[in-house]
């Protein structure tokens, strides 16, 4: 887990419990990179002073990862936050999610081709490394690369990445293991 050189105020943030069930998707209204203690925009009734949670905090060029503890002040909340991390088999924390996002372009030779019509997508989970969603029937092939556009508390976060594995369900809908490349912020 690497720590960020920049400011991670203004990115979007999945909250996690220690468990990795999901509490709430939010924006970093503050950072203080001597303490690593961060505030978020909104003040969720779910996250309990004193509690212990997982972060992925979705910033440039790639998201981090960290642990932290909810500390209640009054009616902000912020988090102290720390570097231990479990270990997981897949090198990379999965944060499991339930948020739409639009694949835009495609990218070949380093260049954006747009997309006639944007495809839909619901994203199921994302870590620092890449993200896992589904979308109608086959509509990408392993090592496609695309920008992807996510809006968490509005909040546009842009996304690229390339496909490393799919597979298609009787359902009619095929879901995508993709990469990060790079990952940009809309306005900050």
């Amino acid at each position: 887990m690497a720590a960020s050189s920049g400011d991670y105020t203004g990115c979007s943030i999945l909250i996690h419990d220690e468990g990795g069930n999901h509490l709430c998707s939010t924006v970093v209204t503050s950072f203080d990179k001597s303490t690593l203690r961060i505030e978020v925009e909104e003040t969720p009734k779910n996250l309990i002073n004193g509690a212990f949670c997982r972060l992925l905090i979705l910033s440039s060029p790639a998201p981090y990862e960290y642990h932290g503890r909810v500390i209640k002040e009054g009616t902000r909340i912020a988090i102290a936050m720390y570097k231990g991390q479990e270990k997981e088999n897949r090198g990379a924390a999965r944060y499991e999610v339930n948020l739409t996002a639009r694949i835009e372009h495609l990218i070949c030779d380093g260049r954006a081709y747009p997309l006639h019509t944007p495809l839909e997508v619901r994203v199921l989970n994302i870590s620092k490394s890449g993200v896992r969603f589904r979308t109608p029937f086959y509509a990408l092939s392993d090592g496609d690369r695309f920008n992807m556009r996510m809006k968490i508390s509005d909040n546009e976060k842009l996304l690229i990445a390339s496909v490393t594995n799919h597979s298609d369900h009787e359902s009619k809908t095929s879901e995508y293991g993709c990469s990060f490349l790079i990952s940009k912020d809309k306005g900050g």
